[in-house]
């Protein structure tokens, strides 16, 4: 389900006179209880990896802060899409999301229950119902494993969801399911294409039916070609089972096709997040104008007529990030106002941003 552009969202604000940013970090429990309505709920949800000098004594000199607030919901059946530059923190999120990495601070609710501190049952059934396309289909794989016994093994861990007679005949199904020839179950990863290798580990993800998969850049190392047949593929599972989606990637021509809402990140902050037509058609934060600006237009006709933005600058260090706006050192309305408060992530000119003087303004027509 999608919600109303416009809506109010929980846990969000709407701009006012204050623009002033808030806390660096979140260090306690966030005390609004979480939206029912919402199948995977973040909040404030912060990951920093320490930085250490020293070999014998080492001492911690600083913090990548790869995610730095991030708050999001996401419905039954949905698919939020998350761009951005390499190094702003996607895959990162993505395994925190997973529970791979601990969060340094801030809260997940998935059906309404904490995910963070789950333990025994309560964290084997949060695996089953939240399950990851990794990004490169050759090293997801172990190369030592037949087809079958990569798409099984998640029956090997989870045997009650199929009885050890019945696993080869649903591996089989599952191949047919993404487009595989069953007969082929048998088969080491090193024999299929790249394209049917991400296959095989879309059907692993689906071995448990799970309600959520997140997808950390599931085609950006295919061809373009099969890029499309995956991206279909992906869309008629998504209907055919009811899956909802964290769709990462950092092409947003990609993102768009299969995005109900887009969420645009910036040196580990959300800086603008709204539906497919407000972010595309839409945009008012600059950061998400130039990326929307350096997406291919396929119409020559149309090439001519774009708005191009050019930035200027590096994208600065995630373990000093610029004070107020992060994107201020980059950005062509930078003001002093931005150096001094950092921008709130709430409703500005018809969807939520993160600018000072977020305005709406075309780039491709």
């Amino acid at each position: 389900m999608v919600r109303r552009a416009g809506a109010e969202r929980p846990g969000v604000k709407r701009a006012g006179p204050d623009l002033g940013g808030g806390p660096d970090r979140v260090t306690g429990p966030d005390p609004t209880p979480p939206d029912p309505s919402a199948l995977l709920e973040v909040r404030d949800l912060v990951k920093h990896f320490p930085v250490t000098r020293g070999v014998l004594f080492k001492r911690t000199v600083g913090q990548v802060r790869a995610v730095d607030g991030v708050s999001f919901t996401l419905s039954a059946g949905e698919t939020l899409g998350v761009v951005g530059e390499s190094g702003c923190g996607k895959s990162t999120l993505a395994q925190v999301l997973m529970l791979l990495e601990p969060p340094t601070a801030g809260t997940a609710h998935f059906e309404g229950r904490p995910m963070f501190g789950m333990r025994g049952s309560a964290l084997r059934a949060l695996r089953r119902d939240m399950q990851i396309v990794l990004q490169d289909p050759y090293t997801s794989l172990n190369p030592r494993m037949t087809v079958g016994d990569i798409i099984g093994e998640p029956f090997e861990i989870h045997p009650e969801v199929a009885p050890k007679g019945s696993r080869a005949a649903k591996v089989r199904d599952l191949l047919d399911v993404v487009g595989l020839n069953p007969e082929h179950i048998n088969r080491y990863p090193h024999q299929f294409s790249g394209g049917q290798r991400q296959r095989v580990g879309i059907a692993r993800a689906l071995a448990l039916r799970p309600k959520v998969i997140v997808c950390d850049e599931p085609v950006s190392a295919l061809d373009v070609s099969i890029q499309a047949q995956v991206m279909n593929l992906l869309r008629e599972l998504q209907s055919e089972f009811g899956l909802a989606y964290v769709f990462i990637a950092h092409d947003l021509s990609v993102v768009r096709h299969l995005s109900d809402r887009v969420a645009v990140m910036y040196l580990g902050k959300i800086v603008e997040i709204g539906t497919e037509e407000e972010i595309y058609q839409r945009p008012t934060h600059p950061y998400t104008q130039a990326l929307l600006s350096a997406v291919p237009v396929a119409d020559p006709a149309l090439r001519g007529r774009r708005d191009v933005i050019r930035l200027t600058g590096d994208v600065p260090s995630p373990i000093d990030p610029p004070s107020g706006c992060r994107f201020r050192t980059r950005c062509w309305k930078a003001r002093d106002l931005c150096a001094q408060q950092e921008p709130e992530l709430v409703e500005r000119d018809g969807h939520l941003s993160a600018c000072h003087f977020a305005e709406q303004r075309s780039v491709v027509p």
